[in-house]
């Protein structure tokens, strides 16, 4: 059997031969490193080893300017945004991090009926998404799920409505990834939690989910169902980041080798407090700020055309810092218990937030920063997903389609929901990023501006 076609598979013993090189000593070594990322061909596997290993502060610096060079080369200022939305927290599995464990009696646990997620919808288009993730405990069927995403594609609310669905939801069988498929479904995530075996078994006691191959190969199954859009990631704190990184890393190479496309995005959460959970409270491994800056960095350089998502686990100060190292989307305003988008809030979060701020005041500081707010979901419904995709963000390319996108949409969400300080904002920070557009692209996207201001919905290239 060819290698190439079995599932993914974590090299251990690669990955500490690679921890276990000696410090980095040769500056000239690193930079030749960063300036092969600057041709935006991405990093092998030694090569992301070398950069892990950096500690000199000058270097650490090039590795970070580096990191924003790419980011802006091939995304330019834009941020896409989203928000989650939980449509249950009843959970089978026991994960000692996690709120929604089996065995935590304290949780009020709530699963959304079909006249709840019509509302939870409606309020988040109140808000302004466009865009989100459902999300579920790892006890429902697919069966709830498909109808969850139908509910959600049904509602209608005054000019708005969700365009695009991502879903984190629990691995399924290459059957029910065909399925999931034909709901025209985005970006399919699941976190692998931890790459490390033996601290899986650790962390995760019973349920499917303490089956770690199960898991570990659901991306594999979703590519063959026709899933061309992946989402990997690792839950930072449980055991080292750089074991979690390189794990990640080759992962995506091997999506790419097998299937032509390596993964869509990456997210990299840290452990957060959860009810009923010590583990969240102290995390074996904790993450500090400025190694977290240093993984997303080195990501953006060695798998420069994947997205990068930071969630509200963080707060607003990191998060902001963040998005100049290569971060390409962040969630706003979120909710992680059922029903949290409604007036009153229960106790069934999965997690605590580290970044309160509505969706109104995040648009208001990202335009004030000078990234444009993106609700843009053109890519899907236009095909331009997968490989296709990869095509156009490997060179650069994707951002004369997305540039204008993000635009478009930053124009209708200041039409329609933003606050007058935001619209000035937003105003303001449109006009200094149609100054740096090349002058044909700038003139189109004029154009779209003009026909969402005369009063189109959902313009998009």
């Amino acid at each position: 059997m060819d290698p190439q076609s079995l599932p993914f598979a974590v090299d251990e013993a690669a990955i500490w031969r690679v921890l276990d090189a000696p410090a980095v000593r040769d500056a000239g070594e690193v930079r030749a490193i960063l300036a092969k990322a600057l041709t935006l061909k991405g990093l092998d596997y030694e090569e992301v080893g070398t950069l892990i290993r950096v500690a000199d502060p000058v270097l650490l610096d090039e590795l970070f300017h580096t990191a924003r060079k790419v980011k802006e080369e091939i995304y330019g200022n834009r941020i896409v945004l989203f928000a989650p939305l939980y449509a249950s927290n009843v959970c089978g599995n026991e994960c000692v991090y996690c709120a929604f464990r089996a065995s935590n009696r304290a949780l009020a646990r709530k699963t959304l009926t079909a006249d709840e997620l019509r509302e939870e919808t409606r309020a988040m288009i109140r808000q302004g998404h466009k865009r989100i993730v459902l999300l579920a405990g790892e006890a429902l069927g697919v069966d709830y799920i498909l109808e969850a995403i139908r509910t959600i594609y049904e509602v209608k609310e005054g000019r708005g409505e969700i365009r695009r669905i991502n879903v984190e939801i629990a691995p399924m069988s290459v059957a029910d990834f065909r399925r999931l498929k034909d709901a025209e479904i985005g970006t399919y995530i699941t976190f692998q939690e931890t790459y490390h075996r033996a601290t899986y078994a650790r962390n995760h006691l019973k349920g499917r989910k303490a089956d770690f191959e199960w898991r570990l190969e659901c991306m594999d199954r979703a590519m063959e169902a026709g899933i061309q859009d992946v989402g990997i990631g690792a839950l930072l704190g449980l055991t080292d980041w750089r074991f979690e990184l390189l794990a990640m890393i080759q992962h995506a190479h091997h999506l790419e080798r097998r299937f032509g496309c390596g993964p869509h995005t990456f997210s990299v959460p840290r452990i957060e407090p959860a009810e009923g959970s010590e583990v969240s409270l102290a995390p074996p491994q904790a993450v500090n700020d400025l190694d977290f800056r240093k993984l997303i960095a080195i990501i953006r350089l060695a798998v420069p055309y994947t997205g990068i998502i930071l969630s509200t686990r963080e707060k607003a100060e990191t998060r902001q810092d963040c998005l100049q190292l290569g971060v390409s989307q962040i969630s706003a305003g979120s909710r992680t218990d059922p029903g949290g988008y409604g007036e009153e809030h229960g106790n069934g979060a999965q997690f605590s937030l580290g970044d309160h701020r509505g969706l109104d005041e995040v648009v208001r500081d990202l335009a004030g920063m000078d990234f444009v707010p993106s609700f843009c979901t053109g890519c899907y419904r236009l095909g331009r997903v997968g490989a296709d995709f990869m095509d156009l963000a490997k060179p650069g390319d994707i951002k004369t389609h997305c540039h204008p996108n993000a635009v478009s949409t930053f124009q209708e969400y200041l039409q329609d929901y933003a606050s007058p300080g935001t619209v000035a904002a937003g105003e303001a920070c449109i006009t200094r990023t149609l100054g740096t557009m090349e002058p044909r692209l700038a003139t189109f996207t004029r154009t779209m501006i003009e026909r969402i201001r005369k009063g189109e919905r959902d313009v998009y290239c």
